[in-house]
This record gives C-alpha cells, structure tokens and sequence, in this order.
C-alpha cells in the first residue's frame, strides 16, 4: 500500500506475481487494469497456465491450504537438469508421477479462485511439534517499525527440535541494542504467539542475496547451526555471508 501511494501516486497497480527460475515465465499473474486486486495475492493464474493446490497425498483442494502444483504443460517450461536428468524427475515429477509439476512452494486458495503464496515447504521450521512458516516470522518482525528486513531460518535445537534464529536489517539510524532484541522477540510473540519466539536474532546491515535480489537462506542456515558455508558463487557479494557468520560466533561466545 505504501509502494502504491507514494511510488504510484495512487494510479499504478500493484502487480504481485508468482513464477520460479525453472518456470522460464510468470506463471501466476493479475492483469493489470483487468483483474480486481488484492494486496498480497498473486491473484489468478496467466491465461493457458493451469495450477492446483494439493494435499500430500495429491488430492486437490479447492478452497484452503496445501501444495502449488501446475498440471499443465506451458511454452517456457523446464526441460532437464543439465548433466543430471535423474535429478531433473527426482525433484519435479517424483510426488504425484508426470501429471503434475512439483513447485516446492505452499500456497492456499481462496473462495474466489485467487492463489496467497507462503513460501517454500522446506522453508516450515518444526518447533516442538508446531509448524511455522518462516515467512510468517518475518513478516512479524518487518511489522516492527524499526526493521528494514528480516530473514528467518531454522537452528537444531536439543529439546525442541528446531529453533527460531532470526537475521534482522534495521532501518537506518536504528542502533541495534539488547533491549531492541527483547522487544523484537516480544512483537513476534504478540503477532504469532509465544511458540514462534526466535532464540536467536543477530543485527546485519545487509543479507546474502543472489543477483536478482533473493535472499540465501540456506547460507544463513549454514550459519545458524554453525556449518560449513554452502556454495556462495551465486552471491552478489560472496564477503556479506563471511561478516555474518563471524558476528555470529561472536554472538554464540
């Protein structure tokens, strides 16, 4: 809404858009000027695209919450994985056989047929039995009106399985405090509830990001759960990921 007002002076649609790398297209689309808008939803999907929300055992639900499927064929679709076309089945065909492509993404539907996406399925952190989408903590702590950006991983945890570790930009001239971390914690409490509360957030002015502006969670997780970093030639800037990881064992000590 903001971006709308003060960017679009109040005349130029927002256009939230679903698509994937491998999808060579955007997939899941309002038209602007045609299609009735609501605020975070990627709406309907583009005309000759088909798309389902399925449950884990592939059936289809029309109104409420599962897995984003397409059971189509489209003109910019993947063909192989190059050098491994096992790999390629494995990870997009292997759930409900060739009928339908695997997103890897969660999404619900609602009664009007518009898609709401959540996020990647292996992005759900289990805490103490409970799911929580990482997308839904984030948001949380974005809501905070110190924060710029927030990015949250899972960290193995003892008793509960998995933790909360949560990377957080602030915005600028914010001074990142203990205090500010107690009440961080506390907002996403309020928000979510006492279950999705990080155990962890660490202040970084910026967050490891590919090229095209996505952040790599799975290096934050390398750094949560103090691993090895992954591969970090995809980086914008390879040096951001290296300053994490040594403010975080300088946090851990």
């Amino acid at each position: 809404m903001w971006y709308r007002e003060f960017i679009g002076k109040n005349h130029c649609p927002i256009v939230d858009t679903w698509w994937q790398t491998e999808t060579g297209a955007i997939m899941i689309t309002p038209l602007p000027g045609v299609t009735t808008l609501k605020p975070g939803s990627a709406t309907r999907p583009f005309p000759g695209i088909s798309t389902e929300i399925r449950n884990e055992r592939g059936d289809t639900v029309a109104v409420g919450g599962g897995l984003l499927a397409i059971t189509k064929p489209w003109p910019s679709m993947l063909r192989g994985i190059y050098g491994d076309p096992d790999r390629y089945v494995r990870q997009y065909w292997n759930k409900w056989g060739p009928a339908a492509y695997v997103t890897g993404d969660g999404a619900k539907r609602d009664a009007d047929g518009y898609y709401w996406l959540l996020g990647r399925v292996d992005d759900v952190i289990n805490v103490a039995g409970h799911r929580i989408g990482t997308m839904e903590v984030e948001s949380a702590l974005v809501d905070h009106p110190a924060v710029a950006e927030a990015a949250v991983v899972g960290k193995a945890h003892e008793l509960k399985g998995q933790a909360v570790a949560a990377f957080v930009t602030l915005k600028d001239g914010t001074p990142g405090t203990p205090r500010l971390i107690d009440d961080l914690k506390e907002h996403v409490v309020k928000k979510i509830g006492a279950i999705a509360r990080p155990d962890d957030i660490l202040f970084s002015a910026d967050l490891p990001k590919t090229r095209s502006g996505k952040i790599m969670r799975r290096l934050l997780k390398d750094i949560a759960e103090g691993r090895t970093l992954g591969d970090t030639t995809t980086l914008a800037d390879p040096a951001v990921v290296n300053r994490l990881k040594e403010m975080y064992e300088g946090q851990e000590s």
